[in-house]
């Protein structure tokens, strides 16, 4: 997979994107991550990516130019499955999104700042809109970065594990059932019999029973109504 990340800011990618996970998918060869700082397409002298909106009003707004020739350069290269824009009125980021994209051979994501982008851009560029929540960032690149994790992670190889993937939450529409380690007893607080009784079949059972009451409890939006 390869991502293309167009930004004002690549520097806030540094920590996100080398360590961890997607540290070791790069090294692995799994992913391909390019940052594109906007302002190399800047217009004038000052590379100037940023105006005053038509008919007034608070905040600046990205320009077409730059992004219109960064991302017909990156198209002209090879072909994209999506061109996406991080923005808060977007589709919320979920589980069976990222399961999507997990699958994809080449994405742009363009980091949104200022008021936003001039509104043909999204007309004519951008075919995907996500949003990472309900709540204003202040800029697209944690966005972008949310986006990048929840993706790559999934991509087969990425996981020392591949069933780890499988058994997050959201991924059947449950959060995860409690986990515990070592040591067996602490204080007065153990760890319940069952998963320690080597019956699979009772311990699945109970893992599901588990996901099941704390979805009921603490996200009940997630199920179904006859569940």
């Amino acid at each position: 997979m390869r991502i293309d990340i167009i930004t004002l800011f690549p520097e806030m990618f540094e920590g996100p994107f080398n360590h961890s996970i997607i540290k070791r998918a790069k090294d692995k060869g799994l992913v391909e991550i390019h940052l594109h700082q906007l302002r190399d397409y800047g217009l004038g002298k000052y590379r100037q990516v940023d105006d005053y909106a038509f008919s007034g009003g608070a905040g600046m707004v990205m320009r077409i130019e730059p992004v219109a020739e960064l991302i017909e350069k990156l198209q002209s290269e090879r072909t994209y499955d999506e061109v996406i824009y991080t923005s808060p009125d977007g589709q919320l980021l979920d589980q069976p999104m990222a399961n999507t994209y997990s699958t994809a051979e080449n994405l742009i994501m363009l980091c949104g700042h200022y008021k936003g982008i001039d509104e043909r851009i999204r007309e004519h560029f951008i075919t995907k809109e996500i949003s990472v929540g309900n709540y204003v960032l202040s800029g697209g690149e944690l966005a972008a970065a949310i986006i990048t994790d929840s993706v790559v992670r999934l991509i087969p190889g990425v996981l020392g594990n591949e069933e780890s993937a499988l058994s997050d939450s959201f991924q059947d529409q449950l959060i995860s059932p409690p986990v515990y380690t070592r040591p067996q007893k602490f204080r007065d607080w153990e760890v319940p019999p069952i998963l320690l009784s080597g019956n699979e079949k009772l311990i699945r059972e109970w893992k599901y029973d588990q996901a099941l009451q704390r979805t009921k409890e603490r996200r009940p939006d997630l199920l179904k109504e006859d569940e």
